[in-house]
Protein backbone atom coordinates (compact mmCIF):
# COMPACT_ATOMS: atom_id res chain seq x y z
CA UNK A 1 0.00 0.00 0.00
CA UNK A 2 2.82 2.40 0.89
CA UNK A 3 4.50 1.65 -2.43
CA UNK A 4 1.32 2.72 -4.27
CA UNK A 5 1.27 6.09 -2.45
CA UNK A 6 4.95 6.68 -3.16
CA UNK A 7 4.29 6.12 -6.88
CA UNK A 8 1.33 8.52 -6.80
CA UNK A 9 3.34 11.22 -5.03
CA UNK A 10 6.29 10.83 -7.40
CA UNK A 11 3.94 11.00 -10.41
CA UNK A 12 2.33 14.16 -9.06
CA UNK A 13 5.69 15.82 -8.44
CA UNK A 14 6.88 14.92 -11.95
CA UNK A 15 3.64 16.23 -13.49
CA UNK A 16 3.91 19.54 -11.64
CA UNK A 17 7.54 19.82 -12.71
CA UNK A 18 6.69 19.21 -16.37
CA UNK A 19 3.81 21.70 -16.29
CA UNK A 20 6.02 24.31 -14.63
CA UNK A 21 8.81 23.76 -17.17
CA UNK A 22 6.43 23.98 -20.15
CA UNK A 23 4.70 27.06 -18.68
CA UNK A 24 8.04 28.75 -17.99
CA UNK A 25 9.24 28.10 -21.54
CA UNK A 26 6.00 29.43 -23.02
CA UNK A 27 6.24 32.67 -21.02
CA UNK A 28 9.87 33.04 -22.12
CA UNK A 29 8.67 32.61 -25.71
CA UNK A 30 6.02 35.31 -25.24
CA UNK A 31 8.58 37.62 -23.63
CA UNK A 32 10.90 37.35 -26.65
CA UNK A 33 8.15 38.19 -29.17
CA UNK A 34 9.02 41.28 -31.16
CA UNK A 35 5.83 41.74 -33.12
CA UNK A 36 4.62 45.27 -33.84
CA UNK A 37 1.78 46.24 -31.50
CA UNK A 38 -1.14 48.48 -32.39
CA UNK A 39 -2.66 50.21 -29.38
CA UNK A 40 -6.28 51.26 -29.67
CA UNK A 41 -6.87 54.84 -28.54
CA UNK A 42 -9.76 53.72 -26.33
CA UNK A 43 -8.13 50.67 -24.77
CA UNK A 44 -9.01 49.90 -21.17
CA UNK A 45 -6.04 47.56 -20.80
CA UNK A 46 -2.79 48.26 -19.01
CA UNK A 47 0.12 48.94 -21.34
CA UNK A 48 3.31 47.13 -20.31
CA UNK A 49 6.37 48.53 -22.06
CA UNK A 50 9.43 46.30 -21.67
CA UNK A 51 12.57 45.09 -23.43
CA UNK A 52 13.30 41.38 -23.62
CA UNK A 53 16.98 42.07 -22.91
CA UNK A 54 16.27 44.18 -19.80
CA UNK A 55 17.08 42.36 -16.54
CA UNK A 56 14.54 44.43 -14.56
CA UNK A 57 11.84 43.60 -17.10
CA UNK A 58 12.74 39.91 -16.99
CA UNK A 59 12.58 39.90 -13.19
CA UNK A 60 8.88 40.78 -13.21
CA UNK A 61 7.68 39.52 -16.60
CA UNK A 62 6.49 36.10 -15.39
CA UNK A 63 4.52 37.57 -12.50
CA UNK A 64 2.84 40.14 -14.74
CA UNK A 65 2.12 37.55 -17.41
CA UNK A 66 0.51 35.01 -15.08
CA UNK A 67 -1.41 37.69 -13.19
CA UNK A 68 -2.90 38.99 -16.43
CA UNK A 69 -3.33 35.62 -18.17
CA UNK A 70 -6.88 35.00 -16.96
CA UNK A 71 -8.09 38.58 -17.32
CA UNK A 72 -6.28 39.42 -20.57
CA UNK A 73 -5.98 42.95 -19.21
CA UNK A 74 -2.37 43.74 -20.19
CA UNK A 75 -0.93 44.63 -23.59
CA UNK A 76 2.71 43.52 -23.76
CA UNK A 77 4.84 45.87 -25.89
CA UNK A 78 8.43 44.81 -26.51
CA UNK A 79 10.39 47.97 -27.20
CA UNK A 80 13.11 45.96 -28.96
CA UNK A 81 10.74 45.91 -31.94
CA UNK A 82 11.67 48.93 -34.07
CA UNK A 83 8.02 49.62 -35.02
CA UNK A 84 7.01 49.80 -31.34
CA UNK A 85 9.45 52.61 -30.67
CA UNK A 86 6.93 55.17 -31.91
CA UNK A 87 5.36 54.84 -28.46
CA UNK A 88 8.43 56.36 -26.77
CA UNK A 89 7.33 59.87 -27.75
CA UNK A 90 3.59 59.18 -27.63
CA UNK A 91 3.69 57.99 -24.01
CA UNK A 92 6.79 59.96 -22.90
CA UNK A 93 8.66 56.79 -22.02
CA UNK A 94 11.99 57.28 -20.29
CA UNK A 95 12.62 53.78 -18.94
CA UNK A 96 11.39 50.20 -18.92
CA UNK A 97 9.56 48.46 -17.42
CA UNK A 98 6.74 51.01 -17.56
CA UNK A 99 3.06 50.37 -16.89
CA UNK A 100 0.33 52.78 -18.01
CA UNK A 101 -3.41 52.46 -17.38
CA UNK A 102 -5.71 55.48 -17.69
CA UNK A 103 -4.14 58.17 -15.49
CA UNK A 104 -2.03 55.68 -13.53
CA UNK A 105 1.61 55.18 -14.43
CA UNK A 106 4.54 53.34 -12.86
CA UNK A 107 8.10 52.62 -13.97
CA UNK A 108 9.89 50.02 -11.90
CA UNK A 109 9.77 46.52 -10.46
CA UNK A 110 7.89 46.82 -7.16
CA UNK A 111 5.04 44.36 -7.44
CA UNK A 112 2.71 46.26 -5.08
CA UNK A 113 3.03 49.39 -7.26
CA UNK A 114 2.59 47.36 -10.44
CA UNK A 115 -0.58 45.84 -8.97
CA UNK A 116 -1.94 49.36 -8.32
CA UNK A 117 -1.65 50.14 -12.03
CA UNK A 118 -2.58 46.74 -13.44
CA UNK A 119 -5.33 46.08 -10.91
CA UNK A 120 -5.91 43.07 -8.71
Amino acid sequence: MLNKWVKIIISAVVAVGVITFVGHNYVNYVEKQQTPVTISSNTKKTLFFYRDDCSDCQSIFHQVYWKSALKSNVVFINMNQQKNRKYIAKYSLTSVPTFINDNKRYSGTKIDKINQVVGD
